[in-house]
């Protein structure tokens, strides 16, 4: 479709905000009255709350994610990076997977790129670091914690035996306690597939730089949080951080040295440094500076949210705190894509903008299978909740806020057949280097080999 015929909005980024504002925007406007043009380097959008569960097993990695051609069927979805923006052109350039680059012309922007993981230059978490943003990371970092399982149990060296068996996660926010109780769990039922391996020999590290793991749920909760990993064998170590790790050496600044092949990153997130390219008024942080209607300051053709979005919280300036931000997370992610959307399309017709506003609900938290914390908002009451009915509500959160009814019904047939089946704990570490077994096959083979068939046949005749 050309931008001659009618106009083009263009979202950059397939993530929650931009898959919800770009269905938004579809189901409010008018047959052919303009084109919708998402642009991300995959081809899916990812559910990542639910990627602890998917590190553990509990859920197929292929129900947190969701095709964005499928959902989005009668928009332009391209498979690539926008590297630059021209504002006063009104043109993007484009990055395909393959190709030269090319520009794309576009009457309306929105900036959906969300966050990437924030790190830090602490050496050796390059080589050494595992991060939780993206379901490659999630199935990775699963094989990669029973792989080092199945090399405890072949080896009787005690030092690479303590080396694998011993898993250090740094950040203690929802990512990081919610993925180190779901791997810890994983690990305790694969432990007793194994001979010579059990959970004593295993060895979890949490660390996190400020007095309290779980701030999204309060700070009774929190302690709650922490003593329950630490009655499963969690070491949880607070107001500290990682100095280095060569080689999977863990130095702490509070003088704790461990040897690690596993080291979880997860210690927060920043916007996507790709923001910098587009001439957009950045805040401090490097979040796009947004009005309350989510556009962009300066603008009248240019909407953001989400986590790549400084958005005023209304809510909270209300009640007298004049520099309140909403948080990044997937509850604002949702309700701001949809008045996004609403806004797209007034300000395409004309019409004026809705401001955003949504007071918090809460927030829930997994730590293993019928385990998790939940703080919930109703009215000005805030319920508290621990154990086996926070972790209900966890998954019933999630398992409602899960995009399209097609994951919703997949996502739960993964729960209800993990009530009646064991968990699979079986390595596909493999996967991540399909072709390396027919590489070897394929390799020519060596001269003292190729002559060998020779005598023997000549010793025959």
């Amino acid at each position: 479709m050309s931008t001659t015929e009618r106009p083009r909005i263009l979202v950059v980024g397939g993530g929650y905000v931009g898959l919800y504002a770009a269905r938004r925007i579809q189901k409010k406007m008018r047959y052919g009255e303009a084109t919708v043009t998402v642009v991300d380097p995959r081809s899916y959008m990812t559910y990542q709350p639910f990627l602890p569960e998917a590190a553990a097993g509990n859920i197929s990695p292929r129900h947190v994610v969701v095709p964005l051609r499928r959902v989005l069927p009668k928009a332009e979805v391209l498979t690539g990076r926008v590297t630059t923006i021209d504002q006063d052109r009104k043109v993007a350039t484009i990055a395909p997977l393959v190709g030269e680059a090319y520009e794309l012309p576009f009457d309306y922007l929105v900036i959906a790129l969300g966050a990437v993981s924030r790190t830090f230059p602490i050496p050796g978490l390059a080589e050494q670091g595992i991060g939780m943003k993206g379901v490659e990371e999630a199935i990775g970092l699963r094989n990669h914690v029973l792989e080092q399982l199945d090399k405890a149990d072949s080896t009787t060296d005690e030092e690479i035996r303590r080396k694998a068996l011993t898993f250090v996660f740094v950040g203690g926010g929802f990512a990081g306690a919610e993925t180190i109780g779901e791997v810890e769990d994983m690990a305790r039922d694969a432990a007793k597939y194994y001979k010579t391996v059990s959970r004593e020999d295993m060895r979890f590290v949490l660390v996190d730089a400020a007095d309290k793991i779980l701030p999204e749920v309060g700070p009774k909760l929190g302690k709650y949080g922490k003593e329950h990993l630490e009655s499963r064998g969690v070491e949880v170590y607070l107001s500290t951080s990682m100095d280095s790790c060569v080689d999977g050496h863990v130095v702490l600044k509070n003088g704790l040295e461990v040897d690690s092949n596993t080291i979880v990153w997860t210690a927060g997130v920043k916007p996507n440094p790709a923001l910098s390219r587009f001439g957009l008024p950045l805040g401090p942080r490097g979040h796009v500076d947004t009005q309350a209607t989510l556009q962009v300051t300066g603008t009248d053709y240019i909407w953001a949210a989400g986590d790549n979005a400084q958005v005023p919280d209304l809510v909270g300036r209300k009640a007298g705190n004049e520099n309140a931000w909403c948080p990044p997370n997937a509850q604002h992610a949702l309700r701001q894509a949809k008045v996004l959307g609403d806004n797209v399309i007034s300000g395409m017709r004309g019409f004026p903008q809705k401001e955003y506003s949504h007071a918090n609900k809460g927030a829930v938290a997994g730590l293993g299978l019928h385990k998790g914390v939940a703080m919930i908002v109703v009215g000005k009451v805030k319920i508290k909740l621990k154990g086996r009915l926070a972790w209900y509500m966890h998954r019933g959160y999630h398992g409602m806020a899960m995009p399209t009814f097609n994951r919703k019904i997949r996502v739960l047939a993964d729960w209800t057949l993990g009530m009646f089946l064991k968990r699979e704990v079986v390595s596909l570490g493999a996967i991540e280097t399909p072709r390396e077994e027919f590489y070897e096959a394929a390799k020519p083979a060596p001269a003292a080999a190729q002559q060998e068939p020779k005598k023997t046949e000549a010793k025959a005749s």
